[in-house]
């Protein structure tokens, strides 16, 4: 008779992975720990690595990438106006050297002199008219500008200065006659057009403001006609947008430009109380 095969007592059949995959795992461990060992050795060049930082930022299309500890910490995106890269230097290895340039240089606007000294005597001249707002000094590094306003200088529509406003525009002259330098006086209106008999236009009202100025400008002689020149812009260069009332009054302006002046005995700009052009 066919005897069953029994298995014998205490026996189970094998179950789980097989033998080659524990030795697989140990080899990776190994491995693993192999190349953490070779990194904890290695020495990261800063350069190369923001070089590395900076170009996968830009294919990524984000701001500059940097790192905020060398090795080991994670990358932190920052603005990208904020660091930039550093030049090569000589420094040895051994003594790690980091530009920082996050604060840009500020640029500075060197203004000549003889504007300074000239804008100083028209401000100590005219500190009460500049302190009611009838007019004001102003300068860029051409040029010194007296800005009178209309309310202050002419009645609406007119091209007669107002009689208070004469002695004023004759210490202006006192002031500039010192100076070297060409003198260009400009009327400007606002953009609201003229009815008047007298005027066709606004071309005609601002050329009649401006040469009306000038002529108390080389009344006395002091300043040499050739010197000046009148000027009549209309409403073509506006201080601010012809939207209210308020802004058309400070469109309406007579303007005498000071170009390129030369003086003497100048002083320093920090006790000036002056106001730049925009």
């Amino acid at each position: 008779m066919l005897q069953r095969l029994r298995t014998p007592r205490g026996r189970k059949g094998s179950s789980g992975a097989p033998a080659w995959m524990v030795t697989f795992a140990d080899l990776a461990t190994l491995m693993l720990t192999f190349f953490v060992v070779l990194l904890s050795f290695a020495e990261m060049d800063v350069e190369k690595y923001r070089a590395m930082a900076h170009s996968m930022a830009l294919a990524f299309g984000t701001a500059n990438v940097v790192a905020e500890d060398i090795g080991g910490s994670p990358l932190t995106l920052i603005e990208s106006d904020t660091v930039s890269l550093p030049e090569p230097t000589d420094t040895p290895q051994d003594e790690p050297a980091f530009i920082d340039d996050r604060a840009p240089a500020p640029q500075v606007t060197t203004i000549p002199q003889d504007i300074v000294e000239l804008s100083s005597r028209l401000i100590g001249e005219l500190e009460e008219e500049v302190a009611d707002e009838s007019l004001s000094v102003s300068f860029d590094q051409q040029q010194v500008v007296i800005r009178f306003s209309e309310k202050a200088t002419f009645n609406s529509g007119e091209a007669r200065i107002k009689p208070g406003m004469l002695p004023i525009i004759d210490r202006v002259v006192d002031v500039v006659a010192q100076c070297i330098g060409d003198v260009v006086v400009a009327g400007y209106t606002d953009d609201v057009p003229i009815a008047s008999s007298r005027f066709r236009s606004n071309w005609d009202l601002s050329a009649a403001r401006a040469v009306s100025v000038v002529h108390e400008l080389v009344l006395n002689r002091k300043i040499p006609a050739d010197r000046v020149i009148a000027a009549g812009r209309a409403e073509t260069q506006p201080l601010v947008p012809n939207d209210s009332a308020e802004n058309r009054a400070r469109n309406r302006r007579v303007e005498i430009s000071i170009r390129d002046p030369e003086c003497s005995d100048s002083v320093p700009a920090r006790d000036l109380p002056l106001q730049i052009l925009p």
